[in-house]
């Protein structure tokens, strides 16, 4: 991809149809149980109907797709590794030894690693797709992170490479050293939360350190002034990352087809943040699957006013929170397909 790389937004539907959701409701309410009994499982059967426009949704080849690249800000010392661990981390995906490998195993998920803009050159594999923008960002704290133009390259990146994938589920994750300070950052520009409070310690930093993050970050965020109304690509363009923006572009085009897409932590949540700035639409086909340990994080859902289905205190990333939700996911389809109604199994509501 590069800087000529055309970008358009994709056409995103709404969920909401009345008829179909009341239609949905009467079939959850007269299974046999009591009303509302099953709780949030409810809710999340509700949606997974309206995204798939159907009374009988179904879950096919579902899909993990982790985007990786490397932040110029890591020279600042904002994280408690190196930058080489993004690199390191890469190969240790495509030989299938992380979290994320275990749990799509275990789960059924195809996974996929995308080079958004890892700073090094990484050989060719069957679960590599190559789509770097540059080899890492800017040092936000004197430039710009990325162009515009690498910025709308990256978005448009992520929007091709999910039309050419199967399913109607994907997960998304990432790989990147120091990749909480540009969430933080875009949550601090685009949320409007303080950036002390956005910044937390990331993968394990201890209180000196993490004062030290707090400060670059306020020096990075002062450096690039806010637009007024909000641009998101250039507030993306200034503060982001190859695989947040990329991310982002993703979660776009997989609502355009009505994929139902299974929010990590809180890199992916930053890219959502991206993706409603670009297309409101978007939210109506988002689970958040987990609050993380990451102090942002919680912060972000409440800016959203969103709840995730879990609370593990995760600060892994990659995806791993996401699949850790999914039989979850599966589980309100069943309900919602197999459970039987008080007419069908001849039980009494009185």
């Amino acid at each position: 991809m590069n800087e000529t790389t055309p970008f358009h937004l994709p056409a995103i539907e709404p969920t909401l149809d009345a008829a179909l959701a009341a239609r949905l409701q009467h079939k959850i309410d007269h299974k046999t149980k009591p009303l509302g009994a099953l709780g949030r499982l409810e809710g999340l059967a509700l949606q997974l109907g309206l995204v798939q426009r159907t009374e009988s949704p179904e879950l096919r080849q579902p899909q993990m797709v982790v985007f990786a690249a490397d932040h110029g800000i890591a020279s600042e010392g904002v994280s408690a590794y190196p930058q080489a661990v993004t690199v390191q981390m890469v190969g240790n995906m495509l030989a299938g030894g992380a979290a994320i490998n275990v749990l799509a195993r275990q789960h059924g998920f195809v996974l996929q690693v995308v080079d958004a803009g890892v700073a090094a050159e990484l050989p060719d594999h069957a679960q590599l797709l190559k789509r770097k923008i540059a080899p890492g960002t800017q040092n936000i704290c004197q430039a710009p992170a990325m162009s515009r133009g690498e910025a709308q390259a990256a978005l448009a990146a992520g929007m091709q490479l999910m039309r050419v994938l199967p399913g109607n589920v994907v997960a998304f994750g990432e790989m990147g050293i120091a990749n909480t300070s540009p969430a933080a950052l875009l949550l601090a520009r685009l949320a409007g939360v303080p950036i002390n409070d956005a910044t937390g310690r990331g993968t394990g930093l201890d209180d000196v350190q993490l004062q030290r993050k707090q400060a670059v970050l306020a020096r990075a965020l002062a450096r690039h002034p806010a637009t007024q109304p909000v641009d998101a690509v250039a507030e993306l363009a200034a503060l982001g990352g190859f695989e947040i923006a990329m991310m982002a572009g993703a979660m776009l085009q997989a609502a355009s087809e009505r994929r139902l897409v299974l929010v990590d932590g809180f890199i992916a949540g930053a890219a959502v943040l991206v993706a409603l700035a670009l297309a409101p639409a978007v939210r109506d086909y988002l689970v958040f699957c987990h609050c993380s340990a990451e102090a942002g994080h919680r912060l972000l859902l409440a800016h959203l006013q969103a709840r995730a289905l879990l609370e593990l205190d995760l600060r892994l990333g990659e995806g791993t929170g996401a699949l850790l939700a999914w039989p979850l996911v599966q589980s309100a389809a069943n309900v919602l397909n197999e459970m039987a109604s008080f007419e069908s199994a001849g039980v009494s509501r009185t």
